[in-house]
């Protein structure tokens, strides 16, 4: 009989520990294909309440998609992309569902299956390639996707649908080309991904560039010369030797000071009579130290990238015409941050913490701060300006900083500012009945929205938004408590 060793027992428990990871990740893959079903349910009651009230399809459909995003604390746009997963699935791709239900792949395999099928269904639309062709696609897609990532499932699945629906390179680019894009992600600890989305050409063009630049500065980093701070003026009474006669004894008393004498009587002092030689000694008064530059390839290239977009003038003969155009930020730091009593952290709103000497610099170079009051729970309530409307402006972009529907994230200066109880039925124009809404969730309370589809929000002392859904589940979302300047 063989005896087992300490080394084929941990083996085993390891074999163990891989197995059962694999076997959970297949059956999260399983729910998430139920949760997908759920949704094609979901997607016929939608159906039919569009085919009784056509008038109302768009209203019909926000609802939908708000409610189930408030429901999961989701964002919008993730469950509409759930919802077109689903109704593709059911409708183009039985064998990919059936994956789905399997656990052979995952929810991120099937989100890029199905936009790069896009492409085919459109094809099969407009006659170009027969309805069997989705069946091809789907085979040609499943043998990737079934054995390796939905990265590498992406890129398989956008050739073999372009060769499918008949595509040309050039068209894809085309396609493509309507896709760019540029988007801001936090990444903690005061930095942010600035992700542009671009022509493949422009990107490389740029990356190229900026490298060349950088090469140059670090080549040359060293000639370049010292800036050195202006030198102190004198006081109207001092004296120097070179003011004094020969024999003064003034002169004599100055140790230290040797007398070079010229031609025709002149004279002056040697100036490094007396000290180190600037030389050999770095630690000389007389020499001024430039600080080196020790930045990395990749921190110049930043910064090139940060001077050239912020610190360059768009040119009218380049056919930019956006020389008025300027960034806009929000910036919430405390009174004693900016005088300098602390260093606590400022915010970038809607974005995260910002450093103290950033958010002073910005205040120095900006005059529209507001100070704003807070109650004892840290809720604003009120500014020392009064004007008939920019101060309450000011006031409800620091409270909101976004939309208030729950989870929503689209910043206030793309929202509109709403009366939660309407105006035209006595709803007054202050700022405990104002909110920032998106244009998208300010619809769904608007009062021509059919009572089965419309969504009602209720603003409580204090500033938090309550909002019943029209199957009469409540949302509450509060605004955020802390200090504020803006």
């Amino acid at each position: 009989m063989t005896r087992r060793t300490d080394l084929d027992l941990d083996m085993e428990e390891r074999c163990r520990l891989l197995d059962d990871w694999v076997d959970t990740r297949r059956q999260i893959a399983a729910l998430e294909a139920h949760a997908s079903d759920l949704l094609i349910g979901r997607i016929a009651v939608h159906d039919a309440d569009v085919a009784e009230s056509p008038f109302h399809r768009d209203a019909i459909y926000r609802s939908m998609i708000a409610e189930y995003a408030a429901a999961g604390h989701i964002p919008r746009a993730t469950v509409e992309h759930a919802f077109t997963d689903a109704r593709t699935l059911s409708r183009d791709l039985p064998a990919v569902r059936a994956a789905f239900q399997a656990g052979t792949i995952t929810v991120g395999h099937v989100r890029e299956i199905v936009q790069a099928s896009m492409v085919v269904s459109e094809a099969v639309l407009n006659n170009v390639v027969d309805a069997e062709t989705l069946g091809l696609y789907e085979q040609s897609v499943l043998v990737v996707a079934e054995q390796d990532t939905a990265a590498r499932t992406r890129a398989h699945a956008r050739k073999v649908a372009a060769a499918l629906a008949k595509q040309t390179v050039v068209e894809r680019h085309r396609r493509a080309t309507d896709e760019r894009c540029v988007s801001v992600r936090s990444v903690d600890d005061g930095l942010a991904l600035l992700t542009a989305v671009l022509p493949e050409w422009l990107a490389v063009a740029i990356a190229d560039r900026l490298t060349r630049m950088a090469r140059e500065i670090v080549r040359s980093r060293n000639d370049r010369e010292p800036v050195l701070p202006p030198l102190e003026p004198s006081a109207p009474d001092d004296e120097f030797a070179r003011d004094l006669l020969p024999g003064d004894p003034r002169l004599d008393a100055d140790q230290g000071q040797n007398i070079i004498h010229g031609e025709d009587g002149t004279y002056t002092t040697d100036p490094l009579a007396g000290l180190v030689d600037p030389l050999t000694d770095p630690s000389s008064p007389d020499i001024e130290h430039a600080i080196a530059d020790e930045r990395t390839l990749d921190q110049i290239r930043a910064d090139l990238l940060t001077d050239l977009l912020l610190a360059s003038a768009p040119s009218e003969t380049l056919g930019t015409g956006l020389d008025a155009v300027q960034a806009r930020i929000q910036v919430t730091v405390a009174a004693t941050t900016l005088t300098g009593t602390d260093d606590r952290p400022a915010e970038l709103d809607g974005h995260g913490p910002l450093h103290p000497d950033i958010a002073r610099g910005l205040a120095g170079r900006n005059t529209g701060w507001s100070r704003l009051f807070l109650d004892p729970t840290g809720l604003v309530t009120e500014t020392d300006t009064y004007t008939p409307t920019a101060p309450m402006r000011r006031f409800l972009r620091a409270r909101d900083q976004h939309c208030r529907f729950p989870g929503c994230r689209m910043p206030t200066h793309r929202c509109d500012i709403d009366h939660t109880h309407d105006h035209a039925r006595g709803g007054r124009t202050r700022t405990d009945n104002l909110s920032h809404l998106c244009r998208t969730h300010h619809t769904l309370k608007h009062p021509d929205i059919d009572d089965p589809y419309r969504w009602t929000a209720h603003q409580h002392p204090g500033g938090d938004l309550t909002w019943t859904s029209p199957l009469g589940r409540t949302y509450t979302d509060p605004p955020r408590r802390r200090v504020m300047f803006t």
